[in-house]
């Protein structure tokens, strides 16, 4: 949906049903690359690698696709990828997205509209209706390609029903033809069992070339992710979107496979043309256009059969990345990060008219004035750089919006798919710089210029969507290094106690203040009024600032997020900083949750240290209890104890309770922290206690101190499902002062860092 100048707003009309959406992605994916690919898979690596190399490319797209599948059930909006990351990454990465999108399905789009003009010219030449011209004349090849790119067009303008009516004509058409060559190659074989033999040697040239055809022909499955862009025009898109994509990438592959199939066997040895040439060898030298060679040999009429298949997989195939391409145009115009011309919609035909005039554009000249091959195989780099995005962003947008999104589909095993789309896509694209070094020059080029209209334009003029985290105000600390804290700053009432804690830390850090408050507002609150509810946050910063000013360098943000945990880790990942400190107040009113639904993910999901501080107010703290059970989050807690200690009079009691169940050497553990614990070392004292009940125990002890410091859990999930940890019970049962800490090891923290 967009918003006119006026404030009416515009929206797409739903019109696609599940059948449409489906043929729709069927008819991106069966464009020229399978016909391309056969002939030159088998060239490259023998004839058993037809089968292996469309196989596993299938289950690779469909590795992705459940991802696409999953986030468009959640996000079923015009944009596809580019909305993915925006959520997942932030805005630069979803411009980058979409940008990329935009440039690969248009260049797309024109390979289809060429091969379309070749094979038709070649036909029309056979019938002698040419009047002597030759079917390979460039003038007229690109003159046919762009009377075709224009017909599309307006296909596409006339609306999206129209658009997916001619799109399901042709795909059906096309995978009916493709289905009953594999059909025949299939009754060939059980007549002839001779033609199996065709098969012999599987892999003449090993398993190595596997991958190298993997990468060639993995374009042959682009396609599924333009499903992504009918998410506004589509007829119950949470479950339509994500049943469409994963039908369409099972019925290409289970059709790729009948093909490659028949191609091989439709030769019979030892025929005339073939003499003793092993046949797949023979259907190998045609390169590209062995697979029209070999299937003529199938049955009567098969050079017709085979131009008219051509045909139709380039018509649905340009039908669908002409339809891509657009969304993708119109929602980065939607969003303000292209002009906002672009998202102007057709009154009539509710249709976005200036960004399909834009596309045709690009479709056009590419067609008309540039090389396609390099520039082809710059857009499947383009498209995989995409695929490994939106895995990226699967994983990510799980971790942290998974409580805030209702999702219409959840893929099974997570996050296994997702990365091991990843890794594959990695070594396919690499791979890729065998078939074309020119795409490894283009695609970084068009990236960058993608990354230069947003730094000088985008950047600017972006909106912000319901669930971005929308900075209010901002002040930056002085430019500096060193350890970076971050506060947040909730409730005005509570800054003080809060602050003078913090003092405490930061003086012993020598520490950069990052202050930040994130507005809690209703999901039905507009985003323009969100303002209005900044004053208690600016209040609370005020009155931290009067605290520390004087001393240490001070930023302030007052943030804005539908969730308040969410908005908290982005500014922490944004500001890198070293460590978080928050308040809390007590049990969380729901069972699910162990200190509440803002504490639980912020703990959880934080790449930083986080410290949790529970009824500290101004106070000396002469007594401090640490329970201590190993592991980075105790050495954390005494750490915090000595900083919080009185520094005159204070002690600290590093206590471990003995169940009996498994040794474990205080002393030798508080002695390894010393560097820790610096000048406070000779003022820890070891304490164990025998019993059964850990939390019981600890609780009876606590009673004598003035605070306690304790470290989480490192099992979080599995706390979940086993109930409270002795942490937790101990946190929020204790009557005394506590302070929760958590400290992610250097690894865990780089990959929160990243996810």
């Amino acid at each position: 949906m967009s918003e006119r100048p006026g404030g009416v707003t515009s929206e797409l009309s739903r019109d696609l049903k599940l059948f449409h959406v489906t043929l729709m992605g069927l008819g991106m994916m069966i464009g020229a690359g399978v016909f391309l690919g056969v002939g030159n898979t088998i060239r490259m690596a023998g004839p058993g690698a037809v089968l292996l190399t469309f196989a596993l490319n299938g289950l690779v797209a469909l590795f992705s696709a459940m991802s696409y599948a999953e986030l468009s059930s959640a996000i079923p909006r015009a944009g596809g990828a580019y909305n993915f990351a925006r959520l997942g990454f932030g805005r630069r990465a979803s411009f980058i997205a979409g940008w990329m999108e935009w440039f690969a399905s248009s260049v797309a789009g024109s390979v289809y509209a060429l091969t379309l003009a070749i094979y038709l010219l070649r036909y029309l030449e056979t019938l002698g209706l040419l009047g002597g011209l030759s079917s390979e004349h460039p003038l007229l090849v690109k003159g046919v390609a762009a009377i075709t790119v224009l017909f599309f067009l307006y296909i596409n303008f006339r609306g999206a029903s129209e658009t997916g009516k001619v799109g399901a004509f042709f795909t059906l058409g096309q995978m009916a033809i493709l289905l009953f060559i594999g059909a025949a190659g299939i009754w060939v074989a059980l007549k002839d069992p001779s033609r199996l033999q065709n098969f012999d040697p599987f892999l003449p040239e090993g398993w190595s070339k596997i991958l190298l055809t993997m990468g060639f022909t993995y374009v042959a499955f682009e396609g599924f992710e333009v499903i992504a862009q009918a998410g506004d025009e589509s007829i119950d898109p949470k479950r339509t979107i994500p049943k469409a994509m994963l039908y369409s990438v099972f019925f290409v592959t289970l059709t790729y496979v009948l093909v490659g199939f028949a191609t091989v066997v439709a030769v019979k040895a030892g025929s005339p043309g073939v003499g003793e040439t092993p046949v797949w060898a023979w259907i190998a030298q045609f390169g590209e256009r062995g697979f029209g060679e070999a299937v003529s040999r199938l049955m009567p009429f098969a050079d017709l059969l085979v131009t008219v298949t051509v045909i139709c997989a380039a018509t649905s195939a340009l039908n669908a990345t002409i339809y891509s391409a657009t969304r993708a145009s119109y929602a980065l115009g939607r969003d303000g990060m292209l002009p906002p011309a672009l998202a102007r919609v057709s009154a009539r035909r509710r249709t976005p008219y200036l960004a399909l005039c834009a596309t045709g554009v690009i479709v056009l000249l590419v067609a008309l004035f540039l090389p396609t091959m390099d520039v082809a195989s710059s857009a499947s780099i383009m498209f995989l750089f995409l695929f490994f995005l939106v895995n990226l962003c699967a994983i990510r947008i799980r971790q942290e919006m998974g409580d805030e999104l209702s999702y219409g589909y959840l893929m099974p095993l997570f996050p296994f798919f997702p990365i091991a789309a990843i890794i594959t896509q990695v070594i396919l694209a690499a791979g890729l710089r065998h078939v074309s070094h020119a795409a490894w020059i283009v695609a970084p080029s068009w990236i960058l210029l993608g990354w230069l209209f947003y730094e000088f334009y985008g950047r600017s003029h972006a909106r912000g969507t319901e669930e971005e985290i929308t900075v209010v105000e901002e002040e930056k600390a002085p430019p500096g290094k060193g350890y970076r804290i971050m506060l947040s700053v909730a409730n005005p009432d509570n800054v003080l106690p809060l602050m003078r804690n913090t003092y405490r830390i930061c003086q012993a850090r020598e520490a950069r203040v990052e202050l930040i408050h994130m507005i809690p507002v209703s999901d039905y609150v507009p985003l323009r009024d969100v303002p209005n509810f900044a004053d208690e946050g600016r209040e609370g910063i005020v009155e931290a600032m009067l605290y520390l000013t004087q001393i240490f360098p001070v930023g302030t943000t007052i943030r804005y997020c539908r969730n308040i945990a969410r908005g908290l880790v982005s500014a922490v990942r944004q500001h890198r900083a070293d460590m978080l400190i928050m308040g809390w107040h007590g049990r969380p009113r729901r069972r699910l949750f162990s200190f509440g639904r803002t504490i639980d993910p912020v703990i959880e999901r934080s790449p930083s240290r986080v410290v949790v501080m529970k009824n500290c107010g101004d106070q000396r703290y002469r007594n401090v209890l640490v329970p201590v059970a190993g592991g980075g989050n105790s050495a954390f807690a005494l750490e915090i104890a000595a900083i919080l200690a009185d520094p005159e009079e204070g002690q600290i009691t590093a206590m471990t309770v003995d169940t009996g169940r498994r040794p474990f050497s205080l002393e030798s553990f508080v002695g390894e922290q010393n560097k820790r614990l610096g000048p406070f070392a000779r003022r820890v004292q070891c304490l164990t206690r025998s019993g059964q009940d850990v939390v019981e125990t600890l609780l009876e002890e606590s009673r004598q101190y003035d605070l306690i410091v304790i470290g989480c859990t490192r099992e979080p999930l599995l706390r979940r499902m086993t109930g409270p940890s002795v942490p937790e019970q101990v946190a929020f049962r204790t009557e005394t002062p506590a302070v929760i800490v958590k400290a992610p090891g250097a690894l865990r923290s780089w990959v929160k860092r990243i996810f």
